[in-house]
């Protein structure tokens, strides 16, 4: 189960923003939105918001 609290709180303490995320992402703000809802990425996007948001322990997150 993918936590998606913690990603909005990261996202919010890098000033991403739901539309530049999915813009990064590859994907329309929609389906991030909806990715979000049901906790369901793709490893690749998995991988890009590791980076963006620099997140130092993903399994804490990813894999929770």
């Amino acid at each position: 189960m993918i936590l998606t609290n913690d990603i909005l709180g990261l996202m919010a303490k890098h000033h991403i923003t739901r539309k530049e995320m999915a813009a990064k992402l590859g994907i329309a703000p929609k389906t991030f939105s909806l990715k979000l809802e049901k906790g369901v990425f793709g490893s690749d996007e998995i991988e890009i918001m590791i980076k963006e948001l620099k997140i130092e322990n993903p399994a804490d997150i990813f894999f929770a």
